[in-house]
């Protein structure tokens, strides 16, 4: 409020509030003293402008705005009072980017503890703390790579930095979680294109990841690009991951690219079928189709790996499947598993199953003439020989293997 002068300013201030009446002095009061002139004005004009902030209060009570006790309006320290010791600093970006490894390692120290208490065994040791450690790096760096500009991606969408990034993660599940025996890694090229041929189960395609990770394990530097049925692709978020970790459309011509390219094409012909098999059907394969894959193969001019996969069945037992609910959510089937949907989010968490993969001696489609993918004799004979194969190993793995969830 500005400062009150003169009997105008005064006037209006007694409208408002009244003028208080003056207060007479008690008689023989040692500490009165003579007054001086103005301060009959000074004690009135504090007293109305009391009698005004009394008056607000009340006015803000009565419609309901709560103000502040004056008792607590006077401990409440102006900001400008503040030492400036006193108000926090937050810490700089560069400082951040320091700390966080440490913090990071720290909560993950944290969390293996935790889990050798919980399982009673090592699931993260320090090798596998580094791996994860290393995620954030490798995400950091490919960001700031980004953001300068720099995209290092093939014609399919695939960036081998990206799927580097989320590599160690696959990595512990590959060793810590699922325990993967591989074996046969060396019948993979290490150099020029080949197609590898794989039974598929488990409700999700975690057995690609896995055989990834295999071929990886063993030295070879060699991402395998799997062919997802369109289904996945129309998965908004979903979909942009496969293409970016090097996943792609299954047609023909797009793997006749990748084999051409010199890379390696991993391919399910059971399809969905396949991940979506009950339990009481499990390791038992489904038809491999009209051996198109076979014909992709004799085009290239490329060989052919059966890989037979143990594990990949257990990790969603699949009780039933509810045509009505898969019809209207869009999925290819709606799976009953003993913790799906029944523990909510908690029951997409695969079951910790031991694995095995074999890799199988090359069938060796490339020794066969171009025009031979055009005699469908030959094609389907080749797809039986592939799909005998697998199913020998698999059974063969499953008698290797002690039980379900242990080596």
């Amino acid at each position: 409020m500005t400062a009150v002068n003169g009997h105008a300013d005064l006037a209006v201030i007694d409208h408002v509030v009244g003028r208080p009446r003056a207060r007479r002095p008690r008689q023989g009061d040692p500490r009165r003293r003579t007054p001086r002139p103005g301060d009959a004005d000074a004690a009135s004009l504090r007293a109305r402008l009391n009698a005004l902030q009394s008056a607000t209060e009340r006015e803000l009570r009565r419609r309901g705005v709560v103000s502040l006790p004056a008792q607590v309006r006077r401990r409440v320290p102006a900001l400008d009072r503040i030492p400036r010791a006193r108000i926090p600093r937050l810490p700089d970006r560069e400082r951040l980017q320091q700390e966080l490894p440490m913090q990071l390692m720290g909560g993950l120290g944290r969390l293996a503890i935790g889990l050798r208490n919980l399982t009673g065994r090592d699931v993260l040791d320090l090798e596998s703390l580094q791996d994860l450690m290393s995620i954030g790096v490798r995400a950091m760096e490919l960001r700031r790579k980004h953001r300068r500009g720099v995209w290092d991606l093939d014609d399919f969408g695939f960036e081998t930095d990206y799927a580097d990034v989320w590599t160690p993660l696959a990595r512990l599940a590959y060793r810590r979680y699922w325990r993967v025996d591989a074996s046969g890694v060396r019948n993979v090229p290490r150099r020029g294109g080949a197609l590898l041929v794989s039974n598929h189960a488990g409700v999700l395609p975690f057995d690609g990841a896995m055989i990834e990770v295999a071929i990886l394990e063993d030295g070879r530097e060699r991402h395998g690009r799997a062919l997802i049925a369109d289904w996945f692709f129309g998965m908004p978020i979903l979909s942009w991951f496969l293409r970016r970790t090097g996943q792609t459309l299954g047609h023909p011509s797009d793997t006749h690219r990748l084999l051409t390219s010199g890379e390696l094409v991993l391919v399910f012909p059971e399809g969905i079928k396949g991940t979506g098999k009950p339990w009481n059907e499990r390791y038992r394969l489904r038809r491999f189709g009209r051996g198109g894959f076979v014909e992709s193969a004799i085009r290239a001019g490329v060989p052919i790996v059966p890989i037979s996969v143990v594990g990949s069945e257990e990790i969603y037992p699949m009780l039933a499947n509810v045509p009505p609910l898969a019809k209207l959510t869009g999925f290819p089937y709606f799976p009953l598993t003993p913790t799906w949907p029944w523990l909510g989010v908690l029951g997409l968490i695969p079951l910790p199953s031991k694995w095995r993969i074999e890799f199988h001696p090359p069938i060796r489609t490339d020794e066969l003439p171009p025009e031979a993918a055009d005699d469908p004799s030959v094609v389907m004979r080749v797809a039986d020989e592939v799909r005998d194969v697998i199913q020998e190993g698999l059974v063969r793995n499953l008698m290797k293997r002690r039980g379900a969830f242990r080596g």
